[in-house]
């Protein structure tokens, strides 16, 4: 599914954050240390291989709602932009945190000329965070912040799972702006 607001084009799509062959950079759901684990870091981390972790290593630990940029090693991409999501329920306020995430990617994206992105869900899986209202989050800093990208082009979110991309795109379905 995808939407234009003031010259971006917003796409939901299902798949693996890893493969977005058309994007100039993604976003990594990271944890502190830059490292591998599971999901989204996971898979990022074993396509782009171990390049990826030795880059990392002197930018972390990061703090929630933090972002940090490196190269993409071997995906398909320039950039992986790293940001650690609030844990739910621990990190506070999750709400501002999970925000900056996405504020902090979009200007380093802007900062680094970037043209187009793509974002997981952040925080929704081990770190708990609702969907529902993660995505509320997500769709209100995009709306608030997409006037004023000059170098994004594209805003792809890359949900996995079946409901992840129903609550999504049917976020996106309802977006005004």
């Amino acid at each position: 599914m995808k939407k234009e607001i003031a010259g971006v084009t917003l796409e939901v799509v299902q798949g693996d954050i890893a493969k977005q062959e058309d994007v100039v950079a993604i976003v990594n759901a990271a944890n502190a240390q830059l490292k591998t684990g599971g999901g989204v870091a996971g898979a990022i981390h074993r396509a782009a291989g171990p390049e990826l972790a030795k880059e990392c290593q002197p930018l972390a630990p990061i703090e929630p709602g933090e972002a940090v940029i490196t190269g993409a090693h071997n995906l398909p991409n320039q950039y992986v932009i790293h940001c650690l999501g609030p844990v739910y329920g621990r990190d506070e306020p999750a709400v501002e945190l999970l925000a900056d995430c996405y504020r902090n990617s979009l200007q380093l994206a802007e900062e680094k000329k970037i043209t187009s992105l793509a974002f997981p869900a952040i925080s929704t899986g081990t770190f708990g965070y609702p969907l529902n209202e993660a995505t509320e989050v997500v769709f209100t800093v995009i709306s608030e912040l997409i006037a004023n990208l000059n170098q994004l082009n594209k805003i792809r979110f890359v949900l996995f799972s079946d409901s992840d991309f129903e609550t999504y795109k049917h976020k996106l379905s309802t977006l005004t702006y």
